[in-house]
C-alpha cells in the first residue's frame, strides 16, 4: 500500500524585520549613561583598569555599540572630565549672588570636604588622572592638561574682577594645586585624623593663596 506524504508549504521570508525603533532621545540618554558609569569607575578603579568591553558589558550593551557614541576610550575620558567640570560650574552658578570671596570659600570648602574625600566615585576626576598621568605619556597627560586648564579658568572666574589676567591665573593655579594636591594626599593616608588635618591645611593654603599680595 502506497503511503501518502503531505508536504508543508515552504514559507519564505521575503522581507527583513524592520529595525528596532527607539524613542526620541534614546541615543543621547545611552551616551550619557555610558559617560556617568565610566566616570564613576575611572575614579574608583583608575582609567587604565577600565576596559571598553567590560564597561559596555556591565551596562548590558555591546562593545561595538560603544563606537556609535565615542571615537575611542580617550574620547570617553575627555567627556567624563568635561562632565565633572560642568557640575562644578553649575554649583558656582547657583552661588552667583555671593561675593567673590564667599564664592571662592564655598568652592574650596566643598572640594576639600570629608564628603568629597569619602565619595570617590562621585568626586573630581582630576585626582585620578593626575596620579596616572605621572607614569604615562600621550592622551592621559593631554587630558590632564586640558582638565587642569579648564579648572584654573573656572576658579579664576570667581576671583576678584580687579585682578590683572596674570595675577588671576597665578592665584587660580595656586588654589587648584592646593585643592587637588590635598585631596590626593587625604585619600592616600590610612590615618583618619591625619587625613582631616590635610584637608584643613589644604583649605587654609587655598584661601591664603587668594588673599596673598598680588605677584
Amino acid at each position: 500500500m502506497m503511503a501518502i506524504i503531505q508536504l508543508q508549504p515552504l514559507q519564505v521570508q521575503l522581507f527583513e524585520e524592520p529595525p528596532m525603533r527607539y524613542e526620541k532621545g534614546h541615543k543621547e540618554a545611552t551616551r550619557q549613561r555610558i559617560i556617568e558609569t565610566a566616570a564613576a569607575r575611572f575614579r574608583k578603579e583608575g582609567i587604565a583598569a577600565v576596559g571598553v568591553a567590560n564597561l559596555m558589558s556591565d551596562l548590558g550593551l555591546t562593545q561595538g555599540g560603544f563606537y556609535n557614541h565615542f571615537e575611542s576610550k580617550d574620547d570617553l575620558v575627555r567627556e567624563a572630565l568635561a562632565t565633572g567640570l560642568e557640575r562644578t560650574r553649575e554649583r558656582l552658578r547657583k552661588s552667583s549672588g555671593q561675593s567673590s570671596s564667599e564664592r571662592t570659600q564655598d568652592l574650596v570648602d566643598g572640594y576639600l570636604s570629608t564628603h568629597h574625600r569619602d565619595n570617590v566615585a562621585s568626586g573630581c576626576m582630576l585626582t585620578t588622572v593626575a596620579i596616572e598621568a605621572g607614569r604615562s605619556e600621550g592622551p592621559v597627560r593631554e587630558q590632564l592638561t586640558e582638565g587642569i586648564s579648564e579648572m584654573v579658568k573656572l576658579v579664576g572666574s570667581v576671583l576678584d574682577e580687579s585682578l590683572k589676567p596674570r595675577q588671576r591665573e597665578m592665584k587660580a593655579m595656586s588654589v587648584v594645586s592646593s585643592m587637588v594636591g590635598a585631596m590626593i594626599l587625604a585619600r592616600a593616608v590610612d590615618d583618619a585624623q591625619m587625613s582631616d588635618r590635610i584637608l584643613e591645611a589644604g583649605r587654609r593654603a587655598a584661601i591664603a593663596a587668594v588673599d596673598s599680595a598680588a605677584s
